[in-house]
């Protein structure tokens, strides 16, 4: 069950009751979507919502190919399709390149639907972990290589990283791709993320990995750099053609991608840097405020996430989904408590993330001290709590 929906019960009773809740569970923003944007749409002298092709409007991919100019990566309007949602992206990517009882390896903790996108496809995830104490920095080469057999046919990382918020460099990027390329393997990337990186950390695209054109997949979504989650339009982009041909096949089943979205998204495209440079403020401001009032809660480990807008922190709690749902059930602050999403259910290995919780620091700067007050009271008063964690977990990186 999904980690970030499955305390929703227990959230919609606690606001039944008259209850604040402070959502950190989901990443769905509350910065507005570019009002341009929905005036575009609104304005528009549509008089028939028809099909669009299979693959995407050529005018929205073709607005794609500027925008992908922008990070060095050159691709053509037909190296791109168009999808509902980076979702549907992923579960296509699984249906083309991978038959039933193939492996794909993927860094944990990870983007919790990529195992439910497996199970349906009937794939097996192969986790290489990483850990908190080092802000879950990408693995080392020979963690993903022991976890390499016949049945493996690539490896699946996001950057930067949901749910950790780690930023991967194009150093340890080129050594992952001189694996893939080795192994003669996928390389399929989520980079929805790419426009929120922090501290000087320049984002590089695995596209622009050289000699892995036929290896390297991107996923791609609006939702996040645009607030337009509801819009569903994510994108597939490869230089392998055999992969486009597949997807292509796979597209004309669902007929076409959501025809407003593209719409909406051909005007967001097109809006200038200024909205995305602020934006990127805005959540830099509220990852500050998140590390700093973790920091200082005494026995909770936590790092400064490098990028994207989410992060974890080990609570000394004996159990972070009992934790999480006592919050909605009985406790609660001046009227208000706070939903986070228990970490476990992000990780494939069991056992791991039992004390974690992933939290999607999504809220304006108010709002966010506002609910960590709420949880600095709360850890000091849940009836689980454990005893202080090892002193050298305690490690507060930057």
């Amino acid at each position: 069950m999904s980690p970030f929906r499955k305390l929703v019960p227990y959230a919609d009773q606690a606001k039944a009751r008259g209850k604040k809740v402070y959502h950190l569970n989901i990443g769905q923003p509350d910065i507005p979507t570019p009002p341009e944007a929905i005036s575009a749409l609104k304005n528009t002298d549509l008089k028939i919502l028809a099909y669009s092709p299979a693959i995407g409007n050529l005018s929205y991919r073709e607005k794609l190919v500027n925008y992908y100019q922008k990070f060095d990566m050159a691709v053509s309007p037909e190296e791109i399709i168009i999808t509902t949602g980076a979702s549907e992206a992923i579960q296509l990517l699984f249906y083309a390149c991978m038959d039933r009882g193939d492996e794909i390896i993927i860094p944990e903790p990870f983007y919790a639907n990529y195992n439910g996108f497996a199970q349906i496809a009937d794939l097996e995830i192969r986790p290489v972990s990483s850990y908190i104490e080092d802000g879950f920095k990408l693995p080392p080469l020979a963690e993903f290589e022991r976890q390499i057999t016949s049945k493996t046919k690539g490896i699946f990382i996001t950057n930067p990283s949901n749910p950790t918020g780690s930023f991967f460099s194009k150093a340890s990027l080129e050594k992952l791709g001189e694996l893939v390329k080795r192994h003669d393997l996928y390389l399929f990337v989520d980079e929805v993320y790419r426009e929120f990186c922090y501290d000087d950390n320049e984002f590089y695209s695995c596209l622009r990995l050289a000699g892995l054109e036929e290896h390297v997949i991107i996923v791609d979504s609006v939702s996040k750099r645009y607030s337009a989650c509801g819009a569903r339009i994510g994108a597939i982009v490869t230089k392998n053609q055999a992969v486009i041909d597949s997807l292509t096949r796979y597209a004309k089943l669902r007929l076409s991608p959501p025809g407003l979205g593209q719409m909406l998204a051909e005007a967001m495209v097109e809006l200038p840097e200024s909205y995305l440079a602020e934006v990127k403020q805005e959540y830099d401001n509220r990852r500050v405020v998140i590390y700093e009032r973790l920091k200082a809660m005494p026995d909770v480990v936590n790092y400064l996430p490098g990028g994207a807008f989410y992060c974890f922190a080990a609570f000394p709690v004996d159990n972070a989904s009992k934790f999480c749902q006592w919050l909605l059930e009985e406790f609660e602050h001046e009227g208000a408590t706070v939903m986070l999403s228990p970490g476990e259910g992000f990780y494939a290995s069991p056992g791991r993330g039992h004390n974690e919780v992933r939290i999607a620091y999504v809220l304006n700067c108010d709002d966010l001290n506002r609910a960590m007050d709420c949880l600095e009271i709360a850890l000091t008063v849940y009836p689980g709590k454990t005893q202080k964690l090892d002193a050298s977990m305690k490690v507060s990186l930057s």
